[in-house]
């Protein structure tokens, strides 16, 4: 199937020709056809599967099919809410670049700084606003927002928001919204929470799933390094020196294990920014603008942050701390190999995370391969861990059954020796 067969708007197809576009990747050649017809949709698609585009270009069509019939200022018809700024601004230059034909207007709001600005575009009119949460309600508050004539509503990467504590901002604002409208919730994961919340958005809606560990396998080489926690920044250090040329996206668990990255980058004459929610967003936008360039070739990231980083030719993702949920390491490594380009994800792993490579290697359904020479091998517990870990889980159990049985018998005494204190007390054994 191509963009030209699915109904779409004579500028829309222009622009999407521009952009290179001619398939719809999975998630929207499912997607647009159900939205087209006005209906509520569940997406549920890891990152870098074009779930923007897969609600974009209908809302577009839509708004452009009726933009004859609107007179006067232009009233806000589309929302998407979205939880960092760097996603909203990255789905704000995808409605532009496809709208480019339309006429249509979009902007962004978001916090961190000042919003004289944004009330301004707002002011002059917009038909699609991207928004952030808090500054969302924070505006809607002043007067300068109403949802009023909303006919579009997209809930985007759902279960972040509820993860960065949004819920109770996500349903004042759903509560402003008028009934008679399209609703979309997109998540990249769809655990009991996002489930329940779902139903209370969505009407008669119908739902698309692409399977994470699809692109996952199919698109992203993988490879572990078992390392010791104190010599992952010494391996960092030794990746880089050997991909000089190559953008790399790195992982930390932490803002402060970010920032402690990059100063050890730079002593090691790496040039490195970080970019998580204690930066400003001046800061975080020119680091990540200098990465998308290429010239910064280091960027350091927490998952939050980097839900909103899309650079192309990203070849190579390094996690240095394994996240501790299996649907975040798809997450991570989707910065790569996204849409039909391939990419590699390197992982190192110390012995406290194991645990959480074994959840991963579940979730995606295969054993991510292990690299077994290189300066940092922990050699305490690289080979022989697997077989270790099942002799000593055996050994658990006989030791867990031993204490039982002690525990038991040591039980059964005592209440022999109680029983045996107690008789003829009826008081004592009535209490």
């Amino acid at each position: 199937m191509t963009f030209d067969q699915l109904g779409l708007s004579a500028p829309i197809l222009k622009a999407l020709e521009t952009q290179g576009y001619t398939h719809p990747t999975p998630i929207q050649q499912q997607a647009i056809p159900i939205l087209l017809k006005g209906k509520d949709l569940l997406g549920v698609a890891q990152t870098g599967t074009g779930k923007t585009a897969a609600f974009g270009i209908p809302i577009l069509h839509h708004l452009f099919q009726a933009r004859t019939q609107q007179q006067g200022k232009r009233k806000i018809k589309a929302l998407v809410v979205t939880p960092t700024r760097e996603l909203a601004i990255q789905i704000g230059e995808s409605f532009t670049a496809y709208g480019k034909h339309t006429g249509l207007r979009n902007t962004v709001i978001f916090g961190g700084v000042k919003q004289g600005k944004q009330v301004n575009v707002l002011r002059a009119g917009v038909d699609i606003l991207i928004a952030t949460p808090g500054r969302l309600l924070d505006l809607m508050n002043q007067g300068f927002i109403s949802l009023q004539d909303i006919e579009y509503a997209v809930l985007d990467e759902a279960d972040q928001m509820l993860d960065m504590g949004f819920i109770h901002d996500i349903k004042k604002i759903i509560a402003k919204l008028p009934p008679k409208r399209q609703s979309l919730f997109f998540s990249a994961t769809m655990p009991k929470t996002i489930v329940e919340l779902s139903r209370k958005i969505l009407g008669d809606f119908e739902q698309v799933t692409i399977k994470p560990q699809q692109a996952t396998a199919e698109k992203v080489e993988q490879a572990i390094y078992f390392v010791k926690k104190s010599d992952k920044v010494k391996l960092l250090v030794h990746l880089l020196e050997d991909k000089p040329q190559d953008s790399v996206l790195v992982f930390s668990r932490t803002k402060h294990g970010a920032n402690k990255i990059v100063k050890k980058l730079a002593q090691a004459n790496i040039e490195a920014a970080a970019i998580h929610g204690n930066k400003s967003q001046t800061a975080r936008q020119k680091a990540l603008g200098s990465f998308k360039e290429g010239k910064l070739k280091v960027l350091v990231a927490t998952d939050i942050a980097a839900r909103g980083i899309d650079v192309e030719e990203l070849s190579l993702v390094i996690n240095h701390d394994l996240p501790n949920v299996p649907e975040t390491y798809v997450h991570r490594i989707g910065r790569t190999g996204r849409a039909s380009a391939s990419g590699i994800a390197l992982s190192f792993c110390d012995a406290e995370e194991r645990p959480y490579l074994r959840d991963i290697e579940k979730l995606i359904k295969q054993e991510v391969p292990r690299i077994t020479e290189h300066p940092f091998v922990d050699d305490t517990k690289e080979p022989e861990q697997p077989q270790r870990a099942k002799k000593s889980h055996g050994s658990g159990n006989r030791n867990r059954n031993s204490s039982r049985n002690r525990s038991r018998n040591s039980g059964n005494r005592r209440r022999n020796s109680s029983n045996r204190d107690n008789r003829g007390n009826t008081n004592a054994s009535s209490e």
